[in-house]
């Protein structure tokens, strides 16, 4: 029996307990008159289904069904009319006050009715007849005059039908109903849950115009629901109310269905409604306090508390760890110098590729497709000593040079260099590469006081670091360009002489045990050389830390020759001479037969011979020929005397092939005990530089940020105040594309600016200044506030008050998180292609395409269900796609409706419909996206670290 119930009433014997305003054997059929006190013996509409339209309320009373009453007379005489017949009244305080009044305001005490036209623009041109609602909402049944009569089903439930012209077309019902009243102004919100719709079959709205059939839709409909009304109108005594579900949202706007001239009645004993007045429920659930949050917030703020809290923990770690070192480290800077060097057969061959194979095997010892770049070569330096290396170009001697400053070679490397007089500690070696690679913008001071406080021991006082850095100046001839900027090509600075002996300083505050140098006075003219090689011969000779220094020459002149102690002769990969300097080659050369004229540059007789050498001269190499420095070097009686002559820990054997170049690699990411400084005064000392550098080049910010202002003034005139019609509404989401391919380009700076400071990262990282970690996140830091964030932010304000989006602050800051997410994601890509590839112009092709791919699978020029399933699946890898549906969701999450017409019929639709229609993205995606976005931002920040750990160091 219950089955054939409609309206959802109850089984009731053989017949059915109905609604209000319904009766019938199956509840079928509205009331045509009579007041809702007459419950089922009211008399009902005629025809089927049946039609309403003809029948008239008693006076008092309104409606569709004439259940809603409208005067306290019209309660008493409907209850007086069935007095007797029902029992007396319920209620609180029975034997008090029960005298009846009708509640018309949209606040439900016991259990009221409501009466809502229903005045849709579409729904109008589908259906242009008079559309009306009835709802009849029970908040607590006992409290009402007669239960199961003027009121139906259990408290906290929600029965309503929708009428046209006079005939129902579908009902529906919900429970577990709350209403709130917090708004204050004399309105009401109901909240309901397990929605149910029924269409009854061949009405208007179901099956009996098959093109305009929606039972489709009704019958589905489920979830939850709200009634919201507002206060009532002093004007006409009417309010205007919505119907909210999902599905209907989606049609008619997050507004859902809007009800107008909605008129309210609820016949009430005068004590239950005095009773009843300071509670919003029956169940009083107003000590909740309030809504709760949602499960997505609570888990994003938990993640962001959680890294908040790890960065502190890591932050307190880095704090303590910098206060341990500087109360436990070294209390004062040690004696330099002291160290010999030693080296003997160092060979080194690099493969040799044809150009035919792609797949070259690495590593293979094949000898026919090898280069001997070295071959058994000996050497030995003692402190108090300069040692020039010379030879024609392509003699080896760089290669050399790195090898003795144990620099990573890629190809294959034998034979063994020690440093005697180090003991077990690892030595300190101060090399100074062929090309001044300097921080522009600093000063020379500040220049030597970075490197000082980064390869300086933390123990030691900035003070005496101060005091490092003034000595070392001194000792350079440079103390008068303390404040004077190094300038590069495009800004005037030192002179190249100066910038040499710049870079010789950054390595003498280490205070380093031997000082290798490539071709210190290449590009110098005469007069700079000469100036180098005397602070270099100073240093060596200084009488109380004596040095050894080596140092690549290519041709010097006669007086730079004449300054150096010692001579190692190279020609083609072989050691021709190995000893003191002076005059001594030209005689042993000349006991060799190669006789030289009285008066001519020896360096010059030197590079002669060494070009085109006899072949009597290469078994020297060997150790197989008497010679001076031939082959292992002994140990002189001065050199034991110094206590450099005996065997040390400090000795390598050099047999690693050109796979174990990479070994370095192997070291702990997390171990800084190859670094001077801690993690956190490098991080400090970093920052500083890196905002000196920005307070001084101000160009580049304040580009971004003149761009960014005449961008977003063009964007928002482009977009200026955008209407609500259809073709508005594609003009906004162009809007907000417009913003992130804006974006997607401008990180390109990011990528340019890391492949210009690469060389000083490669120069600072190979000398252990610091970690690639405190360097990549000194540089994020400020190339992103400054450079990426700051004209994201001033760009998109810009082009969103003048384009009219969503006029409220909720919705605006959810737009700028959303684009600042992107911007951080597209920074972090564009360094993560900076440090991959060394060529810059493969890196920004690469960024470039990548960002034409993103504005291809946006979702704006092409709809993503429309793509071809073989490369639809790209969308899926795309932020832009996320980006641009995240602002798109938050634009149409205000509430906008589209009010258009198409061919002259009106449409009122919301957003959200049309948003889904053009573009296909869901409304319920801006948290998904959110979190696609970080983690987007955590895979490239990822990518990066490994990047520069592995790839980004020096290769020679």
């Amino acid at each position: 029996m219950s089955s054939s119930c409609e309206n959802y009433g109850t089984p009731n014997g053989t017949a059915c307990a109905c609604p209000p305003g319904f009766g019938g054997s199956t509840c079928s059929q509205p009331a045509c008159g009579g007041t809702i006190f007459q419950g089922s013996s009211r008399s009902l509409a005629t025809g089927s289904p049946g039609n309403v339209t003809s029948c008239s309320c008693e006076d008092g009373w309104t409606g569709t069904s004439c259940n809603v009453c409208q005067t306290a007379q019209a309660c008493q005489a409907g209850f007086k009319s069935v007095e007797g017949t029902v029992g007396s009244l319920t209620g609180l305080n029975t034997g008090q006050n029960n005298t009846l009044v009708c509640n018309t305001s949209p606040r439900v005490y016991a259990a009221g009715q409501m009466s809502c036209q229903v005045q849709n623009p579409t729904l109008q041109v589908i259906f242009p007849g008079e559309s009306t609602l009835m709802i009849s909402r029970t908040l607590n049944a006992s409290f009402t005059p007669l239960p199961n009569v003027t009121a139906f089903g259990p408290s906290g439930s929600v029965y309503a039908q929708l009428f046209y012209r006079g005939v129902e077309q579908f009902y529906c019902t919900a429970d577990n109903c709350t209403q709130d009243l917090d708004s204050g102004d004399g309105g009401s919100d109901w909240n309901c849950e397990d929605l149910k719709c029924t269409c009854r079959p061949g009405t208007s709205f179901c099956g009996a115009v098959k093109m305009t059939d929606l039972s489709g839709i009704i019958n589905v409909l489920s979830g939850t629901l709200g009634i919201s009304c507002g206060a009532i109108s002093a004007e006409n005594n009417t309010a205007a109310c919505a119907f909210k579900q999902n599905t209907i949202n989606q049609v008619f706007g997050a507004s859902g269905l809007t009800l107008n001239g909605c008129m309210f009645g609820e016949c009430i004993a005068q004590s239950t409604l005095n009773t009843l007045s300071g509670n919003s429920t029956a169940d009083d659930d107003s000590s909740s306090g309030g809504s709760s949050l949602s499960g997505g917030v609570i888990a994003g703020l938990a993640v962001v508390g959680a890294l908040v809290g790890l960065a502190l923990f890591f932050l307190l770690l880095g704090w303590l760890a910098q206060r341990r070192a500087r109360r436990e480290g070294a209390g004062s800077l040690d004696r330099t110098g002291g160290a010999a060097v030693v080296w003997s057969d160092v060979t080194y061959v690099v493969p040799q590729h044809d150009g035919h194979s792609w797949f070259h095997r690495r590593g293979v010892n094949d000898a026919d497709n090898q280069k001997v770049v070295l071959d058994n070569v000996s050497g030995r330096v003692v402190p108090g000593e300069v040692m020039a290396i010379l030879g024609p170009s392509g003699a080896g001697k760089t290669t050399l040079i790195e090898i003795l400053a144990q620099k990573h070679k890629s190809g294959q490397v034998t034979g063994g260099v020690s440093f005697p007089g180090t003991g077990d500690r690892v030595p300190r070696i101060g090399f100074v590469p062929q090309q001044d690679v300097l921080p522009p913008m600093l000063t020379v001071h500040e220049a030597l006081l970075f490197a000082a406080r980064l390869r300086l021991p933390e123990g030691v006082p900035d003070s005496e670091k101060h005091a490092r850095v003034d000595d070392i100046m001194e000792h350079l001839g440079i103390a008068h360009l303390r404040n004077v900027r190094i300038g590069d090509g495009e800004r005037r600075g030192i002179s190249g002489g100066e910038m040499r002996r710049v870079t010789i300083g950054l390595e003498l505050v280490a205070k380093p045990d031997v000082l290798v140098l490539d071709e210190p006075t290449s590009g110098l003219d005469s007069v700079s050389a000469v100036k180098v090689a005397n602070v270099l011969h100073a240093l060596a000779h200084d009488p109380e830390n004596p040095t050894a220094v080596i140092a690549s020459i290519h041709q010097p002149s006669s007086h730079l020759y004449h300054s150096f102690d010692q001579i190692l002769l190279l020609s083609h990969g072989h050691a021709l001479y190995s000893g003191p300097g002076g005059f001594a080659p030209a005689e042993h050369f000349a006991a060799q037969g190669i006789q030289y004229k009285e008066g001519y540059n020896v360096a010059d007789y030197l590079l002669e011979i060494a070009s085109d050498p006899p072949v009597g001269l290469f078994p020297l190499s060997g150790g197989t020929s008497s010679g001076l420095h031939s082959g292992p070097p002994g140990s002189s009686t001065d050199e034991v005397e110094k206590g450099i002559g005996r065997s040390s820990a400090t000795g390598h054997v050099l047999e690693s092939k050109m796979e174990d170049a990479r070994e370095p690699t192997k070291r702990s990411w997390f171990s800084s005990s190859h670094y001077q400084a801690t993690f956190l005064t490098q991080l400090e000392v970093l920052s500083g530089r890196e905002w000196k550098i920005l307070r001084r080049d101000k160009t580049l910010f304040f580009a971004h940020v003149a761009i960014a202002c005449i961008l977003g003034v063009f964007c928002g005139g482009l977009y200026y105040q955008t209407d609500l019609t259809i073709a508005g509404f594609q003009s906004r989401v162009g809007c907000l594309f417009f913003l992130g391919a804006l974006i997607a380009f401008s990180s390109l700076s990011a990528l340019y600016n890391v492949v210009e400071i690469r060389p000083l990262f490669l120069r600072e990282r190979s000398a252990s200044y610091y970690s690639p970690t405190a360097w990549l996140l000194s540089r994020f830091v400020f190339d992103v506030l400054p450079l990426r964030i700051i004209p994201t932010i001033i760009v998109s304000t810009i082009t969103y008050w003048m384009a009219g989006l969503a006029p409220d602050a909720a919705h605006y800051f959810k737009f700028l998180f959303i684009l600042v997410l992107y911007t951080l994601a597209m920074t972090l890509f564009n360094f993560l292609l900076a440090c991959l590839f060394r060529n810059g112009g493969i890196a920004i092709l690469l960024s470039a395409l990548t960002a034409l791919y993103q504005m291809t699978y946006a979702g704006f020029f092409v709809h993503l269900n429309a793509i071809p399933p073989v490369l639809r699946w790209l969308q899926w890898i795309c932020p832009l796609k996320y980006t641009l549906e995240a602002l798109s969701v938050n634009e149409v999450g205000s509430g906008l409706m589209i009010e258009d017409s198409l061919e002259g019929v009106p449409v009122n639709v919301s957003a959200a419909l049309i948003m889904q229609t053009l573009f296909g993205f869901g409304q319920n995606n801006y948290y998904r996206d959110v979190l696609v976005l970080f983690a987007y931002i955590a895979g490239f920040a990822i990518g990066v670290i490994f990047v520069v750990w592995l790839r980004v160091r020096e290769r020679r």
